[in-house]
């Protein structure tokens, strides 16, 4: 995964807030709506690809997967919590 000292340099692009690893039940919620067919990145797109890791930010609204070790840090890409 990501190391520490990473972790705290990373930040969300739009928001500048701080990114923390996605908990076991925010991939849950995340991989429950992929399957159900419901979910979409921010761009609109539907997300087919399971989502097995991710950064989320402060506020808990948005998840940044991180494909092959490497954050994806575009707002285009992150996937919505909470309403997903």
């Amino acid at each position: 995964m990501i190391s520490d000292e990473l972790l705290a340099l990373l930040r969300c692009p739009r928001t500048m807030q701080a990114l923390a690893v996605a908990l076991p039940e925010q991939l849950a919620q995340i991989e429950a709506a992929r399957a159900a067919g419901t979910l979409r990145d921010q761009a609109g797109n539907p997300v087919s690809e399971p989502v097995s890791s991710g950064l989320v930010r402060t506020d808990g609204t948005l998840l940044f997967p991180v494909r092959d070790g490497i954050p994806v840090l575009l707002l285009d890409e992150a996937l919505p919590l909470g309403a997903a």
